[in-house]
């Protein structure tokens, strides 16, 4: 895999005369899925307008695709993405071979999707294959007997193939950007909510996080059997594997910070003070007339009875 992404700054302005994915892949003749992983692959070069924003294709760089050799054809091989069927006849080897090479972790799915009936279908990418099976060293995993150990891992369930996807697509969110915040954000995207709680204790920070950590690979609805199928392949589940991530989450957390503190949100503002008003300090200053004395009326009273006492 190459690494020759364009990785524009968190500030980055949106790029003149690029084109969304979606046209970019007509443009180029590919179709969604093979533009996805010529992306992955470094085939096509992406940049991105925000950090979290969407990434899109510059005008050079279309023309600079359409321009290499052997274009749309070579493009569209290097891109190809074969099941196990498929896989096992490049390699000329059987398909049970092929899937317990796959699971030992000799093979590395590049791809993956749900097929109706909710089963994993792995895909790999043919141009690797051919490299394996013409690789001198490997001849002894294609034929004859599979080596003890890898045949004892086995027969003991081991199935690496969706922690070597997993190692396989963070390397690829980990290119695609340079600022911090987004590669930390890739990282936790590989961990469940309980192992970033416990790193990331900053409820602003872990939002920031999860604002630019990259879109979910289903379009299901959360909490759904597909749903739920994709987060399992999708999340760490192997206790090396969780370590790395954490210490990676860490080490990019502390160079995220060391550039910018995650968006908090703005302090509410003071009370203002009531607007000088001189009329009204005026009336207030004007002493209000003394409420009648209720003993007034009756001493009144009191003197006209004696008058009328002493006549």
């Amino acid at each position: 895999m190459t690494s020759d992404i364009i990785t524009p700054s968190a500030a980055a302005k949106p790029a003149p005369h690029s084109s969304a994915p979606s046209r970019a892949a007509r443009e180029l003749g590919l179709k969604r899925g093979e533009f996805e992983l010529a992306v992955m692959l470094g085939r096509i070069r992406t940049v991105a307008e925000t950090a979290g924003g969407q990434r899109r294709v510059t005008r050079e760089e279309i023309d600079r695709v359409r321009g290499s050799e052997g274009f749309p054809e070579a493009l569209r091989e290097s891109v190809r993405a074969v099941g196990t069927t498929e896989g096992a006849a490049l390699m000329d080897i059987t398909t049970a071979r092929f899937t317990r090479l796959a699971r030992a972790g000799v093979l590395t799915p590049v791809k993956f999707y749900l097929n109706r009936y909710r089963a994993v279908v792995w895909l790999y990418l043919a141009e690797d294959l051919r490299r394996f099976a013409q690789a001198e060293y490997n001849s002894g995993l294609l034929t004859g007997r599979i080596p003890e150990p890898m045949r004892a891992r086995l027969e003991e369930g081991q199935d690496l193939r969706a922690r070597n996807w997993r190692g396989r697509h963070a390397g690829f969110l980990l290119r695609q950007s340079k600022d911090p915040w987004e590669r930390a954000a890739a990282t936790a995207s590989l961990l469940d909510p309980v192992q970033i709680a416990e790193i990331v204790r900053d409820p602003y920070e872990r939002a920031y996080l999860n604002r630019l950590k990259p879109a979910p690979r289903t379009q299901s609805a959360p909490d759904s059997p597909s749903a739920r199928i994709v987060e399992s392949i999708t999340t760490a589940d192997d206790p090396d594997e969780i370590r790395w991530l954490r210490s990676n989450l860490l080490t990019g957390l502390m160079k995220a910070r060391a550039q910018r503190p995650a968006p908090r949100p703005a302090p509410r503002p003071s009370p203002q003070p009531a607007p000088h008003t001189p009329e009204l300090e005026e009336r207030h200053d004007t002493p209000a007339p003394a409420p009648a004395d209720a003993s007034t009326p009756e001493a009144r009273g009191l003197r006209k009875w004696l008058r009328r006492r002493r006549a």
